[in-house]
């Protein structure tokens, strides 16, 4: 899978001063996790997964999760595990070029039992599973039943075990259940691909949900939640953690836009930015930069045109590539450099900063200029509508 491929060639050598490398299942677990970028969640009774599957490859999509468990009925579980073997068996027979990754959101440990049984050698098309509500009782059965049914693949099943339970929500039984659960996922750390936040439970739980023009960042309870969250598991780079599910389509608005208008008509792209405006998705873009900004990499998504918004945000800025570069250069001596887009870097503590940067930038590319990145939404969102089979003019409803 490699991301922007979707593109022209074109198109990608304009906007990219370095483009993203491919990132294979085979490849280190750390930088499949940070390749999942926006993760598109379906319910795994759609009519025609592997449809679905197609279109998110015209998409630039990256990552997907058919849902087996909140998203659908429980008298339709056993026709969606149906389905999701039917998919993947399909797609092991005809394979896709630039698929995205495949994983399935589970109830049990059984669900996982039951359908790498029923998968057979197609079991090898499934990147993962989903893990929800993985508090300590509930985690570390699944967590076995991923490795017991790694045994016979020639890489690991991967596990992303999500953080939504009461006693991650509430005070004082997160500050106990956190460590623990960091503890139990070192014991199967060859399997625990990311851990990833839940939002909308996190939320539920105190009878909360974020509108069109609020971030997850503004609901206290729950940011304080998505902080000691970061605070365990970010730490020392220890594993990617992917933030909250952004749940928003379209709607009215009550608060002013949060895009300036000078960057897009700068590139001539005013048109591009009112559909953002309209669709709501410049609330996405904030909440992304504020995710990346707290530590958070990558996010789900219930939409197929917020996939690519997500991972053009996770792009590296040239600034950012080149300070990241000059701090690395100076990693041994120390001191302080002149940043090249104003202001300092300090090279002991922007070191392991910059070692991200350029993680990122293996995956998600250098951008060739700032103003490549309106380029680059205009490119990803215009991808998308041709695969909807909607005009630029039309947008999305």
């Amino acid at each position: 899978m490699r991301h922007f491929a979707h593109l022209d060639d074109e198109v990608r050598a304009r906007i990219f001063r370095r483009p993203p490398e491919g990132v294979d299942l085979d490849g280190p677990r750390d930088r499949i996790a940070l390749a999942l970028g926006g993760t598109l969640y379906m319910p795994a009774t759609r009519p025609d997964l592997l449809a679905d599957l197609r279109r998110c490859v015209a998409q630039g999509v990256t990552s997907v999760v058919w849902c087996l468990e909140d998203a659908i009925e429980h008298a339709a579980v056993p026709e969606a595990e149906r389905a999701v073997v039917r998919a993947l068996t399909r797609l092991d027979r005809d394979p896709l070029a630039n698929a995205p990754l495949v994983f399935v959101r589970v109830r049990d440990e059984q669900q996982i039992s039951r359908l790498v049984a029923a998968l057979g050698p197609a079991v090898r098309r499934l990147a993962g599973v989903s893990l929800p509500k993985a508090d300590l009782e509930r985690a570390e059965p699944m967590l076995a039943a991923v490795r017991d049914a790694s045994v016979d693949l020639e890489r690991p099943l991967y596990a992303m075990p999500i953080l939504e339970s009461d006693r991650i929500a509430f005070n004082e039984t997160r500050r106990d259940e956190l460590p623990r659960l960091a503890r139990l996922f070192d014991l199967y750390d060859e399997h625990v691909l990311c851990v990833r936040v839940g939002g909308t439970d996190l939320s539920g739980v105190f009878g909360l949900r974020r509108d069109r023009d609020t971030t997850i960042w503004d609901l206290a309870v729950v940011r304080d939640a998505v902080a000691d969250i970061v605070n365990q598991f970010v730490r020392h780079g220890d594993r990617v953690v992917s933030g909250a599910v952004w749940e928003h389509v379209s709607g009215q608005r009550l608060f002013k836009p949060q895009l300036r208008n000078t960057p897009f008509e700068q590139q001539g792209a005013s048109t591009l930015r009112g559909r953002l405006v309209r669709d709501h998705v410049d609330g996405l873009l904030r909440e992304v930069s504020l995710d990346r900004a707290n530590g958070l990499l990558g996010k789900t998504v219930i939409h197929p045109t917020h996939a690519p918004i997500v991972n053009a945000l996770l792009t590296v800025h040239r600034d950012e590539w080149d300070d990241a570069c000059a701090v690395l250069e100076r990693a041994t001596a120390g001191g302080v450099l002149p940043s090249a887009g104003g202001g300092m870097n300090e090279v002991g503590p922007h070191r392991r900063w910059a070692e991200g940067v350029v993680a990122r930038a293996d995956v998600y590319g250098v951008l060739a200029e700032d103003a490549a990145l309106v380029d680059l939404l205009a490119q990803g969102q215009e991808a998308v509508w041709r695969s909807l089979g909607v005009t630029a003019a039309e947008g999305v409803s």
